[in-house]
């Protein structure tokens, strides 16, 4: 694989470090601030919707500049945003830091996954995208329990400190490794808006939305889970994250691989796996043993949805893929701040830190409605489209079309 996907993987593990630190610092932040564990959340909530507005706002910006320096603005607006919460004199300003830095995600995946894809042969782009994917999953395994255990020896500032410059080293690799030459300008605005005509774009995001959102309304309050249900002291919360940091990596590689040769077969198995999985959850988490194994399996089947929708999305978006492929990032992110507002209502409502896992799954199983539907809806429009072309009932023989997208 080209020496360039390090540059993006790099990138990405400083953007997943601050997107997922915050479920170790969760406590800490809210006695700083003096707010209660579910307004404390919002610092989920606020960076995820912070990805939805930024990630078409970025990119439309992003048409005037070629991939590589889009890249570098947005690793330079995420430096801006980490270094304004850890500087934070109060949690309205912390919250602003939050949008600041989420406003580069959206933006950085999707173009950062179009820059993967372009680097690879056709028949690899989905192992080339979990490959820039990883450094994603790898800031749970190393960067979260990182920043938990510098929140708890220091405090969750020091983490953010870090976190800043690791979109410093980020810039740095981004500008000596990823070839100009490769990282091309995206198409015309009115192109990339022209492909959310079709249905199928739409019902990806939807999919995305409900299908990784569930995992964070698990995740979000997972210190405050395992410490008062559970019985886990604090410092365990430190490697609780790498188990499911452990988790995505595993996930997200293998469903690479297994997306590039059947797609919808690899999104049917990892939803179903990760609402069985959020709804046992609600059981498990009293028990250590079986709470650490659901937590890995939470962090293996939610990682592995990734790679077959993004996919999903920039196949129907093949004409102008660029907006597409950032707004299926800020559906993701849609999702998670849903998730986790959802999770904190359940949660102020007295039904106790567990309830969240319920609507993880039943988001979860939502998704795998509308992946049904859709993938129903084009096995229909490929049968119409069959008549058409052969003019007879002989061209509608309704063969299964999901390895074609794969």
């Amino acid at each position: 694989m080209p020496l360039a996907l390090l540059a993006l993987a790099i990138g990405a593990f400083g953007i997943g470090t601050t997107e997922f630190a915050v479920m170790g610092l969760l406590p800490d932040m809210a006695a700083g601030f003096g707010v209660s564990i579910p307004i404390a959340g919002y610092a989920t909530t606020v960076y995820a919707l912070g990805v939805v507005i930024g990630a078409p706002l970025m990119t439309a910006v992003g048409t005037r500049f070629t991939r590589k320096q889009m890249l570098m603005l947005l690793m330079g607006l995420f430096i801006v945003g980490n270094l304004l919460t850890a500087t934070a004199p109060d949690f309205g300003i912390m919250l602003a830091g939050r949008i600041v830095a989420a406003f580069t995600h959206g933006a950085f995946f999707g173009i950062g996954a179009l820059v993967a894809a372009d680097l690879v042969a056709p028949e690899r782009r989905a192992t080339a995208i979990s490959l820039m994917f990883s450094g994603l999953t790898i800031a749970n395994v190393v960067g979260v329990p990182a920043g938990t255990m510098l929140s708890q020896q220091s405090d969750w500032r020091t983490t953010f400190y870090a976190i800043t410059a690791l979109g410093v080293l980020g810039l740095l690799g981004i500008a000596k490794l990823v070839p100009a030459q490769r990282a091309k300008a995206a198409s015309p605005l009115g192109s990339e808006l022209a492909v959310f005509r079709n249905p199928q774009v739409g019902l990806a995001m939807l999919m995305t939305i409900l299908g990784f959102g569930g995992v964070f309304a698990a995740v979000t309050y997972l210190a405050s889970m395992m410490t008062e249900v559970t019985g886990f002291a604090p410092s365990s919360v430190i490697w609780l994250t790498a188990v499911f940091g452990l988790g995505m990596v595993g996930g997200n590689l293998v469903s690479g691989r297994f997306t590039d040769r059947a797609m919808m077969p690899m999104l049917f198995v990892s939803m179903t796996g990760l609402a069985l999985s959020l709804a046992a959850f609600t059981v498990t988490a009293h028990h250590k043993t079986a709470a650490i194994v659901t937590i890995a399996l939470i962090g293996i089947f939610g990682f592995a949805t990734v790679p077959p929708l993004q996919k999903r999305v920039m196949d129907q978006a093949a004409s102008a893929p660029t907006l597409a492929s950032a707004g299926n990032i800020a559906a993701f992110n849609f999702g998670n701040a849903l998730a986790a507002w959802l999770g904190g209502i359940v949660i102020s409502a007295g039904l106790g830190y567990t309830a969240p896992n319920w609507v993880g799954a039943l988001m979860t199983v939502a998704a795998l409605g509308v992946a049904i539907f859709a993938t129903a809806l084009e096995r229909r429009q490929t049968g119409r489209s069959r008549v058409v072309a052969g003019g007879g009932a002989d061209a509608t023989a309704d063969e299964p079309v999901a390895a074609a997208h794969g």
